[in-house]
């Protein structure tokens, strides 16, 4: 069997699963496990083997139970680089290369800017702007073992060595020294929203990374006490939320407070400039 017949098997499979991108699973989990890419799927006439059906079929399986795609890959991509990911961390999401794009905005023109972020989770904000600014020196804090590790994975994945220094830690504490910008992506999801969540969040990614509740405005209280004068702080928001979150930045003194908009249009990434 082609591997497009493949991917029409699985999808349907898929769909009656009540996946919501039954065709664009097929087609990753396929290619995944022919070691093509996507676009090489519709050329390809090559059958699989009794060993990669077999293990199709497992990965399959996991994806219809609902365990994230990205957790059944093994891997995703954030901007430039390929991560390992696990549900020790939360997978990185495309709103959150926008965190990335607006900390580069507010580094440039700085050659060594040193950096913090709370939360590294699986290490994507880190490692992706160390990886852009070559300059950049990166601490990045978090509290859950699991998640260090998974980043220290990462960090030696991505070959983007002694610029990034993972640091355990509960928000900034044990952080020293001034910083030019830090940056966060905390736990936002409202206790109350937590049941309504899709499967594959609720079931599947660390609940701590996700429930909060008035981490950013903590987060930005402390950064105060390590940002230099005149570096920024960035955050990401829960959908929503970005207005009331800027509102209280601006109620703890920062300036320049904006806010930029996700992939979708809706306001999501919290600036400030500290005095």
């Amino acid at each position: 069997m082609i591997p497009l017949d493949v991917v029409r098997n699985v999808a349907r499979e898929l769909d009656e699963a009540g996946v919501p991108s039954p065709r664009v699973d097929a087609e990753l989990l396929v290619a995944h496990v022919l070691g093509l890419s996507r676009s090489e799927l519709y050329s390809s006439d090559v059958d699989l083997a009794e060993p990669q059906s077999s293990r199709l079929g497992t990965l399959v399986e996991r994806r219809r139970l609902r365990e994230p795609l990205a957790y059944v890959l093994g891997e995703w991509g954030f901007r430039r680089l390929m991560l390992t990911v696990d549900p020790r961390a939360l997978i990185p999401r495309p709103e959150t290369e926008v965190v990335v794009e607006r900390c580069l905005e507010r580094l440039h023109g700085t050659s060594e800017p040193r950096v913090l972020e709370v939360g590294v989770g699986s290490g994507a904000i880190a490692l992706a702007i160390a990886d852009e600014h070559p300059g950049a020196r990166v601490v990045a804090v978090d509290k859950a073992e699991g998640a260090l590790a998974l980043a220290r994975v990462n960090l030696e994945r991505t070959g983007i060595n002694g610029r990034v220094e993972l640091v355990p830690g509960h928000l900034l504490a044990g952080v020293e020294g001034l910083f030019d910008l830090v940056v966060s992506n905390p736990p936002y999801v409202l206790p109350d929203e937590f049941d309504s969540l899709q499967p594959e969040i609720r079931l599947h990614e660390p609940r701590d990374a996700l429930v909060g509740e008035g981490v950013g405005e903590e987060i930005a209280r402390r950064a105060r006490g390590v940002l230099r004068p005149g570096g920024w702080i960035v955050l990401e928001s829960a959908d929503g939320r970005a207005e009331a979150l800027a509102s209280a930045l601006q109620g703890l003194g920062y300036e320049d407070v904006t806010t930029t908009p996700d992939l979708a249009g809706r306001p999501r990434v919290v600036e400030a400039r500290r005095p």
